[in-house]
């Protein structure tokens, strides 16, 4: 079993080795808001779903430098899913493999892990492997990392993904974590830039009724407050920093990007970064 990799050093930063999640947001670490983690290789599973005594000790000094890290004995983190081909530039995979959120304590991390793990044979993961024409074994790794006690979430596009439009930027956005925006389950508030100065074409305030919050038990669904469903859940300054970083991820990578962030006490953290893997209309 190779050794626990973390996003913030050398290594972690190969696909085949822990997944594209993890390797994506390893390369950029350096650069950008990413919150801490660490991330279980591939080959750390090995035949089972089960999590050997090496590797519990193993999560278990991790997750308590973590929580050094992070300023607490039991940290709330996000436990995700990382396969080999995820978040390339043929298929993303977006929504199907496991997440876990606020995820607290040693024993619920481990569980935590191996529901990723079974996560790879998922039926709709081996049928999304095998519309593509890839191996529908490939293998998975883990990422724990520090959860954002998001105030608001968003989904940025470096180009808009629906009309085609290069010059124009699209960012959705609501109260609480993402995963209602990820998952589509509420109208979010939508802006649209224009690139590469950011000017505001276009801002639809959504009907936002639910949102994601954390409880005793990861996450559920709440009310928003009727004062603040119509009310805008980013400020103009806020929006300007989500596309300003689409730009200088999108400039990095050589491609459209479609990227997960987070503000928490105004504070903007980046969660993933992919390739847009719909097709997008030259103009």
């Amino acid at each position: 079993m190779s050794a626990l990799l973390w996003l913030d050093r050398a290594g972690c930063d190969d696909p085949r080795r822990v997944g594209g999640k993890a390797a994506s947001l390893a390369r950029l670490a350096a650069e950008f808001p990413v919150p801490p983690g660490f991330c279980l290789p591939v080959d750390a599973r090995g035949d089972a779903d089960s999590i050997s005594s090496a590797l519990r000790e193993a999560v278990a000094r991790a997750y308590e430098t973590l929580g050094a890290r992070s300023g607490s004995d039991a940290p709330a983190v996000a436990v995700r899913s990382s396969a080999v081909d995820e978040d390339g530039a043929l298929a993303s995979f977006a929504g199907i493999f496991s997440s876990y959120l606020n995820v607290r304590g040693l024993e619920d991390v481990l569980s935590a892990i191996t529901r990723c793990w079974a996560s790879a044979r998922d039926p709709r993961v081996r049928a999304y492997r095998a519309r593509r024409g890839g191996d529908v074994d490939a293998g998975i790794g883990v990422l724990v990392q520090a959860l954002v006690p998001a105030d608001a979430a968003a989904v940025v596009f470096s180009v808009n993904p629906a009309s085609g439009a290069r010059d124009e930027l699209v960012i959705n956005a609501n109260w609480g974590l993402g995963e209602s925006v990820v998952s589509g389950l509420v109208t979010p508030d939508t802006w649209i830039l224009r690139r590469p100065g950011l000017a505001q074409l276009q801002f639809r305030v959504g009907d936002k009724l639910q949102m994601t919050v954390r409880d005793d038990k990861g996450t559920r669904e709440v009310p928003v407050l009727r004062t603040l469903r119509r009310r805008p859940c980013l400020t103009d300054g806020q929006a300007r920093a989500l596309g300003e970083l689409a730009l200088r991820l999108e400039e990095r990578a050589g491609h459209p990007v479609d990227v997960e962030c987070a503000f928490a006490d105004d504070r903007l953290y980046l969660l993933q970064c992919r390739p847009i893997t719909t097709r997008v209309a030259s103009s």
